[in-house]
């Protein structure tokens, strides 16, 4: 029907309609009317812009019977409120409710055919209230920008159910907006969840070239890279209208990529053309992901496309119930408005498209071609359409709660009590006088729940609370398809986004009947860190095994850690083991070997004691003063012995005992040679005429008293040295990184430098003293058994220092052992090895006479 929009305003206080519009709808009155815009048709064909005469109205083509289901069930909520008693009691509502016809031109009319009445002419000033006090709609996120760009202005409520463009959250540019459904930002959100549920993290991403799928766009990438969930193998734009050169690259770039995901924010247009080139070039193993644009498009679910769009997943709006709607529906009848002109016009047009008829009077060419008219008694219940099927309302549903919602904050703004009221002077509003800025103060503090239990309410966005349901595509073997709740997903301020997925139940359109791989790069397990590619994203990378002594014991780590100071990493770099601890053990071949050489020396030493005790009265023993030789085998079998303080795990006591009992064993060892030494000088020169006084100073007494002196000096180094700084156990990790080496820290260097040098101070004034005897008769030739054993004592000492100095870790104490045994043995034979086989081999020259020199047989 023609409704009049352009408004003229002259100085005579009156306003005259300038136009008429051709705009599909319904009307009834009421107290109060709301707006209503729905896309009762798929589209409008525009009239030629020739300029040369005024141009005709657009027509309407393609009659949506969804989007007339979705304006009957505004109606049917405004008949429902009006019977409801407890809510706007004495109030009537009236509605006025236009087609868009999916065109922004024609939307744009009919709301200005809402907000300036249907009146030609109005004999008051150009002020007042709109015609309608709020409005319900769009249904396209565009018409809603541009629309409430203009609401906004004089603060008329726009509340719509399944405009979802984020961008209409901004309430700086469209304060008046509400909608029931929620935004793609949160939709955006709930994909996310379900890409992270799957492990899905290389995907593709196609979005329509309109706010719709352009926001939907910016926000995914947006909310991909702060999640850090996943990565765009590709982004395209689906372009309106069929071009099949756009189309076909398209379907290129998604056939050469490895994703196996592809998300669509798209509308039902984009999918058939889309899917037109899919079939063509046969793209298939590809996990389709559908926003709500498309989410429950039967026109989709066809036996030839569901090959390709099986088992798809999809975010739909949240399913209600809504007692009573089937019947009303069943009830409709377009000779219920005796205003045949335009009350009735969209429910005259489903009738005639339902029951393929005109109603009178026809056009001339209907007449021509045999159709028959409509008499406006044929029976809805003979027919089988999809307006009756009220099992899954969706939009409907947000229909149905934006009435509602307009009705509640109606009825909370009627019930302000006088002088208590939120606007100026603590006024309140007149149901004679409200104004629309009136009721968007109440819409926006407006909280009630359903019937069906979903509460509704609006955030400062003026977004609904998040909540949708996830859909399943599942393609049955007889070849239909069923579109299936497998979950829902929604967020709070407290819990956030919260997914829940009956996965048991989903279909997937794979020979495996499993969810897909769909990743750059396969996760990097532990022991490993992933090494991004140069130039590619960041799902996209190698993964690198940790270095030595570094793991990683989670998939997917960024860097290895490094192992605490104790512990090393194990071959598969996924965990730390204790590091292997190294000493110079007892059980290995080394350590057996100088524990055996060790006990071996002591029982040798043990032998010759036995045999010098044994042959004590002997001229051989008496004559090498038998008393130092007994203290000098003591000695030696200490040094033996101590070297077994240098095997076996370090401790606190034996780190503290190995280099004193060392130091004051060799000491008495060395300080024994050097009194002997001193006593056959001694000998020698008392010997001659008139050094008979020499031996006074070299008595037993003073020989033993000499021995302790010298072997005090050194037990006082030793107590000072451990005082000072004594020898502890030290884990050395300097010379392996795999492995501790445990060893004793000898505390003091000086202490340690000045023990050894006192030792081969004594060694030195030993083999100097020595040295000078050499010369002796045969008689005294003990002086050159020990000028040899200092030989080799010393050589052993000053080859000792750079050996130990170099050794690493266990090898040192090694080492040292070595240097104890080397040198006990060469005293222990080049000492005493003569004289044992002269008593136990040769005893012919155990006699005083040989002894002395007598015989003809030399020493």
């Amino acid at each position: 029907m023609g409704v009049s929009s352009p408004v003229s305003c002259s100085l005579s206080s009156s306003c005259q309609l300038q136009g008429q519009f051709d705009l599909n709808g319904m009307f009834k009155a009421g107290d109060v009317v709301l707006g209503g815009l729905f896309e009762v048709h798929y589209y409008s064909v525009l009239p030629s812009m020739s300029f040369a005469s005024k141009p005709q109205q657009p027509s309407c083509k393609g009659f949506d019977i969804l989007g007339f289901k979705q304006s009957q069930t505004m109606a049917f909520a405004i008949e429902e409120i009006n019977r409801n008693s407890n809510l706007l009691p004495n109030v009537t509502l009236g509605y006025s409710l236009y087609d868009n016809c999916a065109t922004l031109g024609v939307a744009f009319r009919a709301v200005l055919s809402l907000v300036s009445g249907r009146q030609e002419k109005v004999d008051q000033q150009c002020l007042g209230s709109p015609h309608v006090l709020a409005i319900v709609g769009d249904s396209i996120s565009t018409h809603c920008i541009a629309i409430s760009s203009v609401l906004g202005l004089y603060k008329v409520p726009m509340v719509s159910y399944f405009a979802t463009c984020s961008c209409l959250s901004d309430q700086q540019r469209f304060p008046s907006f509400f909608r029931t459904i929620p935004s793609d930002a949160f939709q955006v959100r709930a994909m996310l969840q379900i890409l992270k549920r799957f492990g899905w993290t290389w995907v593709g991403l196609l979005v329509s070239d309109d706010d719709y799928g352009l926001y939907a766009a910016r926000s995914f990438h947006s909310d991909l890279a702060q999640s850090g969930g996943g990565c765009l193998a590709y982004s395209e734009v689906l372009p309106w209208g069929n071009d099949p050169t756009e189309f076909r690259r398209i379907v290129n770039v998604m056939k050469k990529s490895t994703a196996h995901v592809v998300i669509v924010f798209a509308h039902r247009n984009h999918i058939l053309h889309l899917m037109e080139e899919v079939i063509k070039q046969n793209v298939t193993g590809l996990q389709w992901m559908a926003s709500e644009a498309w989410t429950l498009s039967a026109i989709l679910q066809t036996p030839h496309l569901m090959p390709y769009l099986g088992g798809t997943l999809g975010i739909a709006i949240r399913r209600g119930e809504i007692p009573g709607l089937r019947e009303f529906l069943l009830r409709m009848r377009p000779e219920k408005d005796p205003d045949h002109s335009y009350g009735n016009s969209i429910v005259r047009q489903f009738w005639e498209d339902t029951f393929q008829c005109r109603f009178a009077p026809p056009s001339s060419d209907w007449v021509d071609a045999g159709g028959r008219l409509c008499t406006g008694q044929e029976d809805l219940r003979n027919v089988e359409l999809s307006i009756f099927d009220v099992s899954d309302l969706r939009p409907d549903y947000n229909v149905y709660k934006a009435v509602y919602a307009l009705a509640h904050a109606l009825d909370d703004m009627l019930q302000c009590v006088p002088g208590r009221g939120p606007f100026s002077g603590h006024s309140c509003a007149s149901l004679q006088r409200v104004e629309p800025w009136q009721l968007l103060y109440y819409l926006e503090r407006v909280n009630f729940t359903t019937a069906f239990g979903d509460q509704v309410s609006f955030d400062e966005n003026g977004d609904a609370l998040p909540i949708y349901d996830v859909m399943n595509w599942l393609w049955l073997p007889d070849g239909s398809t069923k579109v299936q709740n497998v979950g829902v997903v929604r967020e709070s301020a407290s819990t956030g986004g919260e997914l829940t997925l009956d996965e048991d139940r989903i279909f997937w359109n794979f020979e495996s009947k499993k969810p897909p791989q769909s990743v750059c790069s396969e996760s990097c397990p532990p022991g490993t860190r992933m090494a991004r590619r140069k130039g590619k994203p960041v799902c996209c990378f190698d993964c690198i095994l940790c270095s030595e002594g570094k793991i990683s014991n989670q998939t997917d780590a960024m860097e290895c850690t490094s192992c605490p100071e104790d512990f090393w990493s194990n071959p598969q770099r996924d965990h730390c083991v204790p590091k292997s601890m190294e000493f110079l053990s007892y059980h290995e071949p080394l350590g057996i070997s100088l524990t055996t050489a060790s006990l071996l020396g002591t029982l040798i030493c043990s032998i010759v004691l036995g045999i010098f005790m044994y042959h004590r009265t002997t001229p051989m023993v008496r004559a090498n003063n038998s008393e130092l030789s007994f203290l000098l085998l003591l000695s030696l079998k200490l040094c033996f012995l101590c070297s077994l303080l240098f095997i076996g795990r370090p401790r606190l006591w034996t780190c503290q005992l190995r280099h004193a009992a060392f130091g004051i064993s060799f000491v008495l060892c060395v300080s024994c040679i050097l009194v002997k030494t001193m006593v056959v000088l001694a000998v020698f020169k008392a010997s001659k005429p008139g050094g008979g006084a020499s031996l006074k100073w070299f008595g037993a007494v003073q020989q033993r008293g000499t021995v302790l002196a010298l072997t005090s000096i050194q037990a006082m180094i030793c107590t000072a040295w451990l005082v000072s700084s004594s020898p502890v156990p030290y884990k050395n990790t300097q010379y392996h990184t795999d492995k501790i080496v445990y060893e004793c820290a000898v505390g003091s260097k000086v202490g340690f430098a000045v023990l050894l040098g006192y030792i081969g101070l004594l060694a030195i004034l030993s083999f100097m003293l020595a040295f000078l005897a050499r010369n002796l008769p045969d008689n005294f030739n003990e002086a050159k058994l020990i000028t040899f054993s200092m030989l080799i004592f010393c050589a052993v000492w000053v080859a000792f220092i750079p050996a130990y100095v170099n050794s690493p870790g266990n090898y040192a104490d090694a080492v040292e052992v070595f240097a104890i045994l080397a040198s006990c043995f060469g005293l222990l034979v080049a000492l005493f090895g003569p004289k044992c086989y002269i008593i136990l081999l040769r005893p012919e020259r155990n006699t005083k006479k040989a002894v002395m020199g007598r015989g003809t047989t030399k020493i």
